[in-house]
């Protein structure tokens, strides 16, 4: 089993755990940021990763595993390999999270939802809504990084989600950010280059 420190360490080797200076995109400012992708751009370490959380959901009789484009496809994929089960994803249509490409879950099917980095678990919920309004059951929700410092509501029973690292990650308004009145320069990242 990893533990969190080895996947803290996997991130933080890869360049998935950045600290510096962000601009978030909901406008706060934070010394860490999260870029999945550092990771997930390795399938030897997309691998592992899902097999961790597969295992924690091994007893579970998970016959789908689905999670939200983009980052849960690649998810969904590794786990579902991993459990043996097949593996859909849900993308947006007009806004509204939902199943296309001739995905269905029927009444009664055993889901297992799965997500890169949640801070708010509005993907999640959305994705939790799709399986109960199919008429699914829920057998859990495993998260690569919870974020949201524990703070999370997925609408599901806080014992069904498995996180493989937790993080308490700070952020500040830009009137009221240390890193600013300290003088230290907005950090560039991935495909969110600042003005």
């Amino acid at each position: 089993m990893m533990t969190e420190a080895a996947v803290q360490q996997l991130l933080e080797e890869t360049k998935a755990i950045l600290k510096g200076h962000f601009l978030l995109t909901s406008g706060l400012h934070s010394p860490l940021y999260v870029e999945k992708f550092n990771v997930l751009q390795h399938p030897q370490y997309t691998e592992m990763l899902c097999r961790e959380l597969a295992e924690r959901f091994r007893g579970e009789q998970v016959q789908t595993v689905m999670g939200p484009m983009t980052g849960g496809i690649l998810l969904a994929h590794e786990v579902g390999k991993a459990l043996g089960t097949r593996a859909i994803f849900t993308e947006r249509e007009n806004g509204v999270m939902t199943l296309r490409r001739g995905f269905r879950i029927a009444p009664g099917e055993r889901v297992l939802i799965v997500e890169d980095i949640v801070t708010t678990g509005g993907s999640v919920r959305e994705v939790v809504k799709v399986v109960e309004q199919a008429g699914g059951v829920i057998v859990g929700v495993g998260l690569l990084t919870d974020r949201s410092g524990g703070k999370a509501d997925f609408g599901v029973p806080r014992d069904k989600v498995q996180a493989l690292l937790h993080l308490t990650v700070p952020t500040y308004t830009a009137d009221n950010c240390p890193l600013c009145k300290e003088g230290i320069p907005m950090t560039e990242r991935g495909s969110h280059h600042l003005k």
